[in-house]
Parts: C-alpha cells; sequence; structure tokens
C-alpha cells in the first residue's frame, strides 16, 4: 500500500511517544507503518497492508483481531505472508499495543465491539475474511453478527464467542480482589507467564520481547486485568447478555466458509471450546495441531500460513 499519511494531528504526543518506545523494542519482523483512528474513549492504533495496486479486486481484506494479553504482533506473520496479494489489517484494542490506554474506560466487550464496527464503517470494509484469536474471537463474532452482509469468511483460531461453565483456576484467580490488580498489573504475571505457558515451543527471545513489548508499566497493563475480569461467568455479570446476544446471533454465519485451526494443547481454550464451535458450525473446515498451545501462531505458523492461503485462494474462486 502507499505510504501512510502522517499520524493525525490530534492524537496526543504521549500516546505516540509510547508507541515509539514499544517499537524500539521490537524486532525487525514488525516493520507496518502505523494507522490510527479516533475512538470516543481514546486513539486505536492498526495496520493495514497490501499492494499498492490490487489487481486482483476481488480478494477481499483481511481483518486479524487479537486477544489477551497480545496485540497485533501476534499477527505480525499474517500481515507480511497474505499481504503481497491481499489488503491485511490487524487491530491494537484500546488498552492494547500501540493503543492509548485510558485508565478510565469500562474495557467491557461491547465497548470493544463498538470500537471494532467503528473502525470497519469508517474504512467501509465489505467481504471481510475475520481471522480471530482468544478474546478476538467474541470481539470479532460480535461484530460479525452485527454486520453479517460485511463478512465474507472466517478463520478461527483458539477462541470462543459462547458462554462457558468454568474457567482454569490459572485465571479465576487473576479475578480476586487485590491479588487479580497486584499480580497482572503490578507483577505482569499474565502477560510474562503467557509467553511461556502458552507454547509449546519456546519462543525466540526477540519474540517474548515483541509480545510483552507494550505492557511495561501499572498504566499500561490496564487491559490485561479488565479482559479477566470481564468474563462473565454468571448472568449478573454486566457482559453475561452481550456475549449471550452475540451466540445468539452466530446462527446468522452460516454458510459462509470457515477454517478453525487448533492448537490442542491449549490448557485454557482447551479442545471443549472447538466442539463448541463444531457443534455450532458443522461445515467448518477443521484443523487439529497436535503439538501447538494457545498461541498457535507462534507454535505453528509455518504449518498455518500456507493453510491460509490455500484456504483463501479456494473459497475465493468459488462462485
Amino acid at each position: 500500500m502507499a505510504s501512510p499519511p502522517a499520524p493525525p494531528a490530534e492524537v496526543p504526543a504521549p500516546v505516540l511517544a509510547s508507541a515509539a518506545r514499544t517499537r524500539a523494542q521490537l524486532d525487525a519482523s514488525y516493520f507496518f507503518a502505523s494507522h490510527w483512528l479516533r475512538q470516543p474513549a481514546g486513539w486505536m492504533h492498526y495496520v493495514d497492508e497490501g499492494p499498492a495496486e490490487r489487481p486482483q479486486a476481488s480478494l477481499g481484506p483481511v481483518l486479524a483481531v487479537h486477544g489477551n494479553p497480545t496485540w497485533s504482533y501476534y499477527f505480525r506473520r499474517v500481515v507480511s505472508g497474505l499481504s503481497d496479494r491481499r489488503r491485511v489489517l490487524a487491530v491494537d484494542h484500546l488498552g492494547c499495543g500501540l493503543s492509548e490506554k485510558p485508565q478510565d474506560w469500562s474495557y467491557r466487550l461491547e465497548g470493544h465491539v463498538d470500537n471494532l464496527e467503528r473502525l470497519v464503517l469508517e474504512l467501509d470494509l465489505t467481504d471481510i475474511t475475520l481471522v480471530l484469536h482468544d478474546w478476538g474471537g467474541a470481539i470479532g463474532m460480535g461484530l460479525a453478527v452485527r454486520q453479517p452482509e460485511r463478512i465474507g469468511r472466517i478463520i478461527l483460531g483458539n477462541t470462543s464467542a459462547f458462554h462457558i461453565p468454568r474457567i482454569p483456576l490459572r485465571i479465576a484467580v487473576c479475578r480476586w480482589p487485590v491479588f487479580g490488580p497486584l499480580a497482572l498489573r503490578g507483577f505482569a504475571a499474565f502477560s510474562r507467564a503467557a509467553v511461556h505457558m502458552a507454547v509449546e515451543r519456546k519462543l525466540e527471545p526477540a519474540h517474548a520481547r515483541g509480545l510483552l513489548a507494550p505492557y511495561g508499566s501499572w498504566h499500561d497493563r490496564i487491559a490485561q486485568l479488565r479482559f479477566v475480569q470481564d468474563i462473565p461467568m454468571k448472568p449478573s455479570h454486566p457482559t453475561w447478555d452481550t456475549l449471550a446476544g452475540i451466540e445468539a446471533g452466530l446462527s446468522q454465519l452460516q454458510g459462509k466458509p470457515m477454517s478453525i485451526h487448533w492448537g490442542m494443547r491449549d490448557w485454557c481454550f482447551t479442545p471443549h471450546f472447538l466442539e463448541g464451535w463444531i457443534e455450532r458450525f458443522p461445515d467448518a473446515e477443521v484443523h487439529r495441531h497436535a503439538d501447538a498451545g494457545h498461541y498457535l501462531l507462534e507454535d505453528a505458523h509455518a504449518e498455518l500460513l500456507p493453510a491460509y492461503t490455500e484456504f483463501l485462494d479456494r473459497v475465493e474462486a468459488t462462485p
């Protein structure tokens, strides 16, 4: 794509300075230009890559949506690997990555869906291929059930968009008052543990640093805590009805090509979640990666990128 304009003049200097500090810690695999969208609660960062001219105008954009505690860096190989022929976007939710990290926002699921929808409408994206991981499943499917006519295809990996009966103890303790904020925001326990516990293959040090780079302080780790607190485990939770509405709306997406890739060694999004997707989308293509964990795109990227390309080439060519 053509070189992006300079950041909008309205982007606050502290936000740009924070983004610059994060970028200074990154390896060369994240070389993408920054784009910004003003959201009601703060500035949202995203990457937007692809050929300057797209002779294959029929190829719709790819929109990658991350979870907690990652950011658009998690999709760096997807962006670089697919953007030779397609427009590929990867967002940073508010509080994550290079986006602004407001301290007084609710960080509820509904708000994240609102932000993603505003981005899609602002850029007028249509025929979208969603690539969803972790919390990105609920957020991305929240967009999809609101705007089903804009969604062309869906690629899922170790995620959910429906209620679950229980959560692992390792997640549950992070929701405890006092302990949760101290561990997640004070000691970065969630993000630091994830670069070891969410993979089956040891991360290269540069890649571990990249995943952690935006989250260097109490201030910068607010979204990690809020995401964990926002898991709705009972009907009285503020996000229970939001997630229930998304789950109920999934039937609108029947018939859209779907490819599911699952890291079978994920201790959090276990194969039980995979069965939930298969139950709801029995026609989906399913690929089980026996030796991959939750960070599927770190453990199995050599398998996934060719599979993504093959899937997209095949389904886009189908009338």
